[in-house]
């Protein structure tokens, strides 16, 4: 395996055992919890999570007594095709191209939950919906699913998979059982990227390892996006301050075309100050995290941490000119009052 499958597909889930024998728990109870919010960071399973469980629960009694289902199962193989009529997901409007069309779920996306979920059940069981991405839900949208929780009908199952459970109303996170995924160890990491990237050198997958904080689905995103590239850009640029080569124009330059790679930077240079100043902060900082924790102070550094944020946001959500967004945050590494006051 070169690359992974699309989550209603992946056959593979590792690193999440205690969740899997809840959900597997939950299938030989009297009775089953109606929602399940599936909650964690970005990239480590969730909705992998949430397929398999569909898989299991719409194959029945031929599945056994493991959460996963064989590949081949032909349940496994409808899902997967996206053709099982009594599995709905619900995620952002996708076009032709394959850009989403909205950034946010809508309340007429849900009515169509709401007319799935009045049909009768094609193979006489369980209907289920998998909500991907829940916290892209807007607040009509939350309010119309809130009135779905409400009021179940029976033999019916949702999964709410969500990286930022905060941003949703607290009456529709009550009416789920949550259930928490972790960031994976770095033993997990390593079997899992071994089997998705195997042309991948041992020493490049370590890399990865170390900068996707134990989600395999941002290692594999940085992968695509020249991330171990950026990364070492990200190290010459903390390691020359507080002077910067080139007074930043080079990287400026680079990273100002439309392919430079901008957001994956940003990323990975707020990735590397939280790091060090969390590690300086604990007293763990290796040499080069402490020297450079050590330039400003460290509520200083959280400044210049939420003002990089604020950039990179306003400058990917209005379309600004990334070489001057590029510029901007260099000059607020080196000297952070002068963008951060």
């Amino acid at each position: 395996m070169s690359e992974p499958p699309e989550p209603r597909a992946n056959p593979i889930l590792i690193g999440h055992d205690s969740a899997e024998a809840a959900l597997l728990g939950a299938l030989g109870g009297a009775r089953m919890h109606h929602a399940w919010m599936i909650t964690g960071p970005e990239g480590v399973g969730k909705a992998t999570l949430a397929f398999r469980f569909a898989r299991r629960l719409l194959a029945g009694a031929s599945a056994g007594d493991r959460l996963a289902l064989d590949p081949v199962h032909p349940v496994s193989r409808r899902i997967a095709a996206g053709g099982h009529a009594d599995l709905f997901t619900l995620r952002r409007t996708i076009g032709s191209n394959g850009k989403k069309l909205r950034g946010e779920i809508g309340v007429d996306d849900v009515r169509a939950v709401s007319a799935f979920l009045r049909l009768t059940p094609a193979e006489g069981g369980w209907r289920v919906v998998i909500v991907d991405r829940a916290d892209e839900l807007n607040r009509n949208a939350a309010n119309a699913l809130l009135k779905i929780l409400e009021e179940p009908p029976p033999r019916a199952l949702l999964l709410l998979v969500c990286a930022s459970p905060g941003r949703l109303p607290i009456t529709l996170r009550s009416r789920c059982r949550r259930l928490a995924l972790h960031p994976l160890s770095d033993a997990d990491m390593a079997r899992l990227l071994a089997l998705y990237l195997p042309e991948v050198a041992e020493d490049e997958r370590a890399r990865l390892i170390a900068l996707a904080e134990g989600s395999p689905g941002r290692a594999l995103l940085l992968r695509d996006a020249h991330g171990l590239a950026l990364a070492g850009l990200v190290d010459q640029v903390l390691a020359a301050l507080p002077d910067l080569p080139g007074a930043g124009w080079d990287v400026a330059d680079r990273l100002g075309r439309a392919d430079g790679g901008f957001s994956t930077f940003m990323d990975l240079l707020r990735a590397a100050i939280a790091a060090a100043v969390r590690a300086a902060a604990r007293g763990q900082a290796d040499p080069e995290q402490a020297r450079l924790a050590g330039l400003h102070p460290l509520d200083a550094w959280a400044d210049v941490w939420h003002a990089l944020t604020r950039l990179q946001d306003e400058t990917e959500r209005f379309a600004l000119d990334r070489r001057q967004a590029v510029l901007t945050g260099l000059r607020l590494l080196a000297e952070p009052s002068q963008g951060t006051a």
